[in-house]
């Protein structure tokens, strides 16, 4: 019969879990409860609530944790660990505990360097993504886009993380759409092809961001754009001006859900870009049955 384990993504946001049976996950969990819903003090509550069923069916199962849980503003902050980093980076500095009702517990440590913009960078998750990544598609070198809140744009080589850049699109296209004069009095929103291109087009005629997001709201007022496809131009300026960081002709993985991958690739074939997607869960998960058969090598 084969072990049961969990293996748990605990963002900003969102939380999600997955009930695994050796390498394949069987039932999951997913609930928008991450960091900034749990009250301080009350992390190990919150996920045995969340974690009840399968705890009172199969007992006080091994969970293992990555993500913003290690943050700062997390369960149990996990120093970072520097670049280039492997997965045997990742497992020695991983943290290891028991829950309160005796389950033991490992939180992945996120990865920390300097961009090739030369700024500092962080990444929580992402990580194990990446991981994931190189282990369904083994090669020499990989470059992925991880889209997201904030995306990441990482390079790898043979397996091993050797840079990251973040950029904030996924924020600030909340910002923009829901706190600006730009998605102001606005009707329902549709979703817009047409306005959403329109606004990679924009983005790549290199004009300065701060100066291109303002046409989200001329090209409504001069009717190039409609009313509920605010958002669609929105979303195309944003995504657009980050792509402009891929250099042309670059092979790229994209790394995420379905939905918000097909958009990066409508965005890409606008700017001639190749990038082939790949689901995130899935790499998270592969990803992170490779560290936790790693961490049972190595409980301490």
């Amino acid at each position: 019969m084969k072990t049961h384990w969990i293996a748990i993504d605990w963002g900003t946001t969102n939380f999600r879990a997955f009930l695994m049976s050796g390498s394949q996950p069987v039932s999951r969990i997913s609930q928008p409860c991450g960091l900034l819903s749990v009250e301080k003090g009350q992390f190990a509550s919150t996920l045995q609530t969340l974690l009840h069923a399968w705890l009172e069916e199969l007992g006080n199962l091994p969970i293992v944790m990555a993500g913003m849980v290690g943050s700062q503003q997390g369960w149990h902050e996990v120093p970072y660990a520097p670049l280039p980093c492997l997965a045997e980076d990742l497992a020695a500095r991983t943290l290891a505990f028991t829950t309160d009702w005796g389950s033991p517990a490992w939180i992945i440590p996120g990865a920390n360097g300097n961009s090739r913009f030369s700024q500092p960078d962080v990444m929580r998750g992402e990580e194990v993504q990446l991981l994931g990544l190189a282990l369904l598609h083994p090669a020499s070198q990989h470059t992925a886009l991880l889209p997201g809140t904030h995306s990441k744009h990482a390079q790898m080589v043979n397996g091993e993380i050797t840079s990251f850049a973040t950029f904030m699109s996924g924020e600030i296209f909340s910002l923009l759409s829901q706190h600006s004069i730009l998605g102001r009095a606005l009707p329902e929103q549709q979703e817009d092809t047409d306005a959403f291109l329109s606004g990679v087009k924009a983005a790549r005629q290199g004009a300065p961001f701060t100066h291109l997001i303002f046409s989200a709201r001329t090209r409504r007022l001069a009717g190039e754009i409609a009313e509920t496809g605010v958002h669609s131009y929105l979303s195309g300026l944003t995504i657009g001006y980050e792509l402009q960081a891929v250099p042309a002709g670059q092979q790229a993985w994209l790394v995420g859900s379905p939905s918000l991958t097909a958009r990066y690739q409508l965005a890409a074939g606008e700017l001639g870009l190749n990038l082939s997607a790949i689901n995130g869960d899935d790499c998270f998960i592969h990803g992170l049955r490779h560290l936790f058969t790693q961490l049972q090598g190595n409980p301490s």
